[in-house]
């Protein structure tokens, strides 16, 4: 019975530890060069005058007869 229990034991400690490891994809890492463009195009953006959008056309929808199965 010790040994069931010890066996059992060691299984919960090994399933608690695989629980802490920090899981993670491989694509998220810090890039300075990307972080860097990022923040030049957001700035890019907030400096850019702001353009008023023109006025379209409103156009109906265009109606076509649906195609009858023979």
């Amino acid at each position: 019975m010790t040994r069931f229990s010890m066996i059992g034991f060691a299984l919960a400690v090994v399933c608690g530890a695989s629980t802490l490891a920090e899981a993670r994809p491989p694509t998220v890492m810090n890039s300075p060069g990307y972080d860097r463009r990022l923040q030049e195009s957001r700035s890019q953006l907030g400096s850019s005058p702001a353009t008023a959008p023109a006025d379209a056309p409103v156009v109906k929808p265009k109606r076509s007869k649906k195609k009858q199965p023979n």
